[in-house]
């Protein structure tokens, strides 16, 4: 009976590319972070925090989207992790960072980690 509860409580959840995983739901998952930078400039800060730490598995422009936005995910740390990267305006670029475990939980200490990292990388 504790499987079955364990089973109906784990659901499907959107990840901030678009795509949708088996996860928990209703628990904090990302963090965006918003810069006054290009939206090329903050993927390009994306893609290599995330090369950095792991794997980069996929970059791609989501169907529903033009061109000012694009998304990425890999693996850091075992854990999957999807980057959204979206134009606010002419001169604001939000980026979005999510992470989950290998069971669907939450890890909102490697998205603060890797949101982090981003910002510090368009410093430099």
């Amino acid at each position: 009976m504790l499987i079955g509860v364990g089973v109906i409580a784990t659901g499907c959840v959107r990840t901030v590319s678009g795509t949708k995983t088996a996860a928990w739901p209703l628990v904090k998952d990302r963090i965006e972070g918003r810069y006054e930078r290009p939206v090329n400039e903050v993927y390009e800060a994306a893609k290599a925090v995330i090369i950095s730490n792991g794997v980069l598995s996929n970059e791609y422009i989501p169907h529903d989207t033009t061109n000012t936005v694009r998304a990425l995910d890999g693996k850091v740390k075992q854990r999957t992790v999807w980057i959204r990267v979206e134009s606010i305006d002419a001169t604001v670029t939000a980026v979005t960072v999510q992470a989950r475990t290998k069971g669907g939980g939450k890890d909102i200490e490697l998205v603060h980690e890797l949101e982090k990292e981003i910002a510090l990388k368009l410093v430099k």
